[in-house]
């Protein structure tokens, strides 16, 4: 049996790198780009979607199974993902390539979905074009609660399992602590390929366009294009966090894809750790997530020793709106706020200095 203290630190680990992949694609959009971005749940959405509805039935449909509006029913979907499972757990390649593709569908169908909502709203500014994404959001999640073919409406769909050689070969203690360790080695990549995208000439042209728009346009960059850019890799990598959601969870339920939870939250995330900042972001994800897990978890024994007059299920979403202030207040920059790069290596910055020294030297 797996000793509590393991499971909370596994399941700590899960959800951290989950959200660190969702908010620091957020980051890149919001802390570098400078968009007012209140949809990411729209993006998360696309990439569980692209899995449950999408890869699960290509990968059904190879295998001989049907595929078409009736796999999404209840009972029926069940059935038959559980005969997929049974395949996969004899077959690892074909379950490595189903693991590849489903991220390669969520990362394509995320982009796409970051591509179309731009158009009608990529040339707002402000609150206007947070506004518009924000509502793009809760249209989609409506579409798949209320039209079931898609992911079975209300009342979910499973998906097929990855993993499914470790849960049968080991048990699902394994599969779970494998899938964790995964989830999180994704997340660190996901952030090693931000820092560099960050440092590069594409993320110091996103920063002007965040620090000046009027000195990015003068210099001749197309700023509806830029940011498109950002919005379709910023959704791409947010949808790959949607299909690893549903993978972890084995299943897709459009009703849990709030923009509380998928939007909010990250939001807080982002703002305790730094915005701009993506090391800073790392941070406050594995902060805020350790703080509401034990909060979550001694809620009912804080409310006792302290006598607090409401309803202990209330206290995490009151902590956060505490922190939130508080964070405003106190630290409004993050734990770790953004920090001054150049676009020379420091090697590069002393041989300019002593160049010009040299020539100082010369003239006297």
């Amino acid at each position: 049996m797996m000793p509590p203290i393991v499971f909370l630190v596994l399941s700590i680990m899960a959800e951290a790198g989950i959200f660190i992949i969702i908010t620091l694609s957020l980051n890149l959009e919001v802390g570098l780009t400078g968009l007012p971005q209140f949809g990411r749940v729209l993006a998360v959405e696309a990439g569980a979607f692209a899995v449950g509805g999408v890869a699960a039935r290509i990968l059904a449909y190879a295998l001989g199974f049907p595929a078409g509006i009736n796999y999404a029913k209840y009972l029926y979907n069940y059935r038959i993902v559980d005969a997929i499972e049974k395949v996969l757990a004899k077959n690892v390649p074909l379950a490595i390539g189903y693991f590849l593709l489903s991220l390669f569908i969520a990362a394509v169908f995320g982009a796409g979905i970051g591509w179309l909502t731009s158009r009608p709203a990529i040339r707002l500014r402000e609150a206007y074009l947070g506004i518009s994404l924000l509502a793009w959001g809760d249209v989609l999640m409506w579409i798949a609660y209320n039209w079931w073919p898609l992911v079975g409406g209300s009342t979910a769909v499973g998906v097929p399992d990855p993993l499914a050689v470790i849960g049968e070969t080991y048990g699902g203690f394994y599969r779970f602590m494998f899938m964790t360790f995964l989830i999180f080695g994704i997340a660190i990549l996901v952030y090693l390929y931000l820092e560099r995208l960050t440092k590069s000439p594409f993320g110091r042209t996103l920063k002007m366009h965040r620090d000046c728009e009027l000195a990015a346009s003068v210099y001749g960059i197309d700023l509806v294009k830029l940011r498109t850019k950002s919005l379709m890799i910023g959704s791409a990598i947010a949808a790959i966090g949607g299909a690893l959601y549903v993978m972890y969870s084995a299943v897709c339920n459009a009703g849990t894809f709030t923009r509380l939870l998928w939007t909010f939250w990250p939001w807080a995330y982002m703002m305790l750790g730094g915005i701009g900042s993506n090391s800073g972001v790392f941070v406050g994800v594995l902060v805020f997530i350790v703080v509401r897990a034990l909060i979550v978890l001694y809620r009912f024994d804080i409310a006792r020793i302290f006598h607090l007059p409401f309803d202990p299920i209330w206290l995490e979403y009151t902590f956060v709106g505490l922190a939130l202030v508080l964070i405003v207040l106190f630290k409004p920059y993050g734990l770790i706020p953004e920090k001054p790069t150049s676009a020379l290596s420091n090697e590069r910055i002393q041989e300019i200095i002593a160049r010009v020294k040299g020539e100082a030297k010369k003239g006297s």
